[in-house]
């Protein structure tokens, strides 16, 4: 079948692909077989559910197709994934394919890809496997397929999961698209591998919009970047001739809200990714602030300064009209969503030092929710609705943390001389910020900023490649 432009890479169609929310163990099992015959191999046993799954394993001894996420990050899956064959001259796309899922497995944390050289035989990779082979090496799911020119561009990228100890296919997709577009494909399938394995949404089909920083520290140039969540793709979106902060993406259209100096006045804009055209968000007198988008993309919420204050507005999008939510003459800034859209998290001076804060999406309501030692900002809520991530400074140092939307269970992620500005993916299982290094004597020599990507346990912080600095990040939901 063929989707729309939005649900698919650009020139790609696709045979078949799972459905973007979760079915009913009837609906996987009819997907599952469909996707059998569609590559010619037969389903030994019908896909179970994650807990069906689980109990069926332990029974026979062995361990489950689908892995609970606390104990892989214990215990990474060990996984095989050798290169796809390739077939018309596409032996390399091939390697690269493998290459993209293997990094980006390894990165979550959850997965440890088995190194290449342990490999027994491994054959064609789109034939059924000799698992023997698999066991023998400790895989417990194995990746196979196959890449085949299709004529000018386009190329058709096949794969299978197997659960390698039942000798089970538990996936199999195909994918027509241009050859430009790889590592797309790569990206959906890591995500489909992530979902099958571990029984929640992956987050390597996205992108990340964040600000580039160059030059010296007394004249930063910044503008707006954006890259594949991996760090590939890197490009600018603006050229540095205005200052640029705090950018975020809009729900489900290709277009960022984000602050820009133009003429020296901080303002609000929107961003079209396709065109490029920016447009101010609002006339308002004073400087407008820390943006970020409505659930259903039809608003966006912000603050706005007022009388040495500021006070937290929202902006309907199609009427441009703007509704007043705070008036606490204190600083109320950067307001964000629940994802629902019911209630409101910002940060405020309004009992006199900077906390957290909760109020109902019209500004009813308002109730304190930090209580810790220092002072919090940036607050931004977890798409599962469960968690707020926030910055909190005091006592010296920076820290990036997580709490409950009542301000109970507070966890410090990650502490250092300076961090800022938590995003959350789009599955809310990791958290990206900013770190900047210290400088390295009283000019400012030796400055830095750099992205960082964490678990919301704590776990597996990685440092995250930019050609430039790189500061205020924001993910992007799911492009498919």
């Amino acid at each position: 079948m063929t989707t729309s432009a939005h649900d698919q890479p650009e020139g790609a169609t696709m045979t078949l692909r799972l459905p973007s929310a979760p079915v009913p163990v009837l609906g996987r099992r009819s997907l599952v077989a469909r996707s059998a015959a569609l590559l010619g191999v037969p389903l030994a046993a019908p896909l179970l559910t994650p807990r069906a799954a689980r109990a069926q394993q332990a029974a026979a001894g062995g361990p489950s197709a689908v892995i609970d996420v606390d104990r892989a990050r214990s215990e990474p899956i060990p996984i095989a994934l050798p290169p796809l064959i390739g077939a018309g001259g596409t032996d390399q796309l091939g390697r690269d394919i493998a290459g993209v899922i293997t990094n980006n497995l390894s990165r979550s944390g959850l997965f440890r890809p088995i190194d290449p050289a342990a490999f027994i035989n491994a054959g064609a990779a789109a034939d059924t496997p000799n698992f023997q082979n698999w066991k023998a090496i400790g895989a417990q799911a194995l990746v196979t397929g196959r890449v085949e020119s299709q004529g000018g561009d386009k190329v058709r990228v096949e794969f299978r999961l197997w659960d390698v100890l039942p000798g089970l296919q538990i996936q199999g997709t195909a994918y027509t698209t241009t050859q430009s577009n790889w590592r797309r494909i790569a990206h959906i399938i890591s995500d489909v591998i992530y979902e099958r394995l571990l029984g929640e949404k992956g987050y390597f089909d996205t992108r990340v919009v964040y600000i580039a920083g160059t030059g010296p520290r007394d004249r930063r140039i910044k503008r707006l970047a954006i890259m594949d969540q991996d760090g590939e793709n890197n490009r600018f979106l603006t050229d540095g001739s205005f200052l640029a902060l705090t950018p975020r993406f809009h729900p489900t259209r290709d277009q960022i809200a984000f602050m820009s100096y133009v003429r020296n006045k901080p303002r609000v804009y929107l961003f079209d990714l396709g065109t490029g055209h920016q447009q101010l968000l609002g006339d308002f007198n004073g400087i407008t602030l820390s943006p970020r988008f409505s659930p259903d993309g039809g608003s966006v919420i912000m603050a706005q300064t007022t009388n040495g204050g500021s006070d937290i507005y929202q902006v309907d999008l199609s009427s441009m009209r703007p509704r007043r939510l705070t008036d606490s003459g204190a600083i109320d800034v950067s307001p964000c969503f629940s994802p629902d859209g019911g209630q409101i998290v910002f940060n405020s001076d309004r009992d006199g030092d900077q906390q957290l804060y909760v109020m109902s999406a019209d500004g009813s309501g308002t109730k304190r929710i930090s209580f810790g030692h220092g002072r919090y900002a940036t607050p931004v809520w977890s798409p599962r609705g469960d968690l707020i991530a926030f910055t909190r400074f005091g006592g010296g140092t920076f820290a990036i943390g997580v709490m409950h939307p009542d301000g109970t269970g507070e966890r410090i992620l990650s502490e250092s001389y300076y961090v800022e500005g938590p995003t959350f993916a789009p599955n809310g299982r990791v958290i990206m910020f900013w770190r900047e290094t210290p400088a390295t004597d009283n000019r400012g020599r030796g400055f830095s900023a750099h992205l960082v990507s964490i678990d919301i346990t704590g776990f597996n912080e990685r440092a995250i490649t930019t050609p430039t600095d790189a500061s205020d990040p924001a993910w992007s939901p799911l492009l498919s």
